[in-house]
């Protein structure tokens, strides 16, 4: 029983393989006619078509390729989902904004190094501390020097041999020859003594008393703050040897660093904003006063300068700051950036045409400020580009195969 089931099952099956094998052999020559019949034209027709065909010699006009713009075409309610905004483009004042961090440092040109010209010993010291405040004219150090005092002893050798009294070879020749050389000799120790700081002052003090100076006083030459002290009580010093280093801040210097990019737009004498988080809330003024002629090849950037007032002493030398510089650069036609799309090759921007309509235009642009962007050429002053949902069009356009018009004019 079993075995003719099975065996009326295997009949079934083949029945129905063979039926199906047949409907497809009759089927294949009835696709096949209709596959032509859309594909192969008759030979007449052909000749026909080439009969009528311009000469390929003649190419179209561009203008007409041109007035025929792509368009993406979006609804209404579509626009709304997606959240597209459009601006209109206008002539605008438009100013950039460089933001960047200085350092402030000393006044280069009210530095000031006290050293020595001749070789002694430190006696007194007067100022014993880095960081003290001196005025101009106050002592800082006395140095006794064995080589000082003998040429002081020889200035005051030839100062009593020139007024030695003389009156009665008034006439002699010899006489005024040794006169001469006594004058000459007397105002070249001067100078001598002169070459080694000590002041005319002193010079007189030597001269009136008769008694050379043991040791000679140096004064400080500025009003400062001492920045560095190498004097100390006791030590033997050698001509040239630096003692002090003092530094007037009265006022000061902010060094800050421009980007390369961000050069041309800098200028000597460009206002300034200042702040610093020593000061919140406070905004203090200045002026680029000069641009360094180097860039670093390591950070891209070029230094600027400017000078700040100092007058209540609240300003430090390596404090950082927080530099502004507003620069104007007149009317521009502009638009916002995030109306831009950069395709990596060129930046393309979508026109409004009304009823939903959105032409994709290829622009050139310049300037960038404040979330805005300069337009050289491709769009116009009155036209409205879509600010938002842009990506999403641009999707849309390359789904449908649109490509943006270029009409850089």
């Amino acid at each position: 029983m079993k075995d003719r089931n099975f065996i009326a099952v295997l009949v079934i099956s083949a029945t129905s393989c063979l039926l199906f094998f047949l409907i497809f052999i009759f089927s294949i020559p009835v696709l096949a006619q209709d596959h032509a019949g859309h594909t192969v034209q008759p030979t007449a027709a052909v000749e026909k078509q080439k009969a009528v065909k311009p000469q390929a010699s003649q190419p179209a006009p561009q203008e007409e390729v041109t007035e025929e713009a792509p368009q993406v075409e979006i609804s209404s309610q579509q626009q709304q989902l997606i959240g597209v905004k459009t601006v209109k483009v206008y002539l605008k004042p438009i100013q950039k904004v460089i933001r960047t961090v200085g350092r402030i440092e000393a006044d280069e040109r009210k530095l000031a190094t006290i050293n020595t010209k001749i070789e002694g010993w430190i006696e007194k010291l007067y100022v014993d501390y880095t960081g003290r405040y001196v005025k101009k004219g106050e002592p800082l150090v006395e140095i006794y020097s064995p080589e000082l005092l003998a040429t002081q002893q020889e200035f005051l050798s030839i100062l009593k041999w020139a007024k030695q009294p003389d009156d009665n070879k008034k006439d002699d020749k010899l006489s005024l020859m040794l006169t001469k050389d006594a004058t000459a000799s007397l105002d070249a120790a001067r100078q001598r003594l002169r070459l080694w700081d000590i002041s005319d002052n002193q010079i007189k003090q030597i001269e009136q008393t008769g008694k050379p100076i043991h040791t000679l006083t140096l004064y400080s030459p500025v009003s400062g703050f001492v920045t560095q002290k190498m004097a100390v009580q006791g030590m033997k010093v050698m001509p040239g040897e630096k003692l002090f280093d003092i530094a007037d801040l009265s006022t000061l210097w902010i060094v800050a660093d421009i980007y390369e990019y961000e050069l041309a737009f800098v200028k000597v004498g460009q206002p300034a904003r200042i702040t610093l988080s020593y000061f919140p809330g406070k905004e203090l003024l200045s002026k680029i006063d000069y641009i360094y002629p180097t860039i670093s090849a390591d950070t891209r950037t070029a230094k600027i300068r400017l000078t700040l007032a100092n007058p209540g002493g609240q300003l430090k030398p390596q404090m950082f700051t927080n530099v502004e510089i507003r620069i104007s650069l007149g009317k521009k036609l502009v638009i916002p950036e995030s109306a831009v799309i950069d395709t990596g090759t060129s930046q393309v921007v979508y026109v409004e045409k009304g009823d939903g309509a959105f032409e994709p235009r290829e622009v050139e642009i310049g300037l960038r400020a404040d979330g805005a962007v300069e337009v050289l050429r491709g769009i116009k002053a009155g036209e409205k580009v879509v600010s938002s949902a842009n990506f999403l069009i641009d999707s849309e356009a390359q789904f449908k195969g649109i490509k943006p018009l270029r009409r850089l004019k």
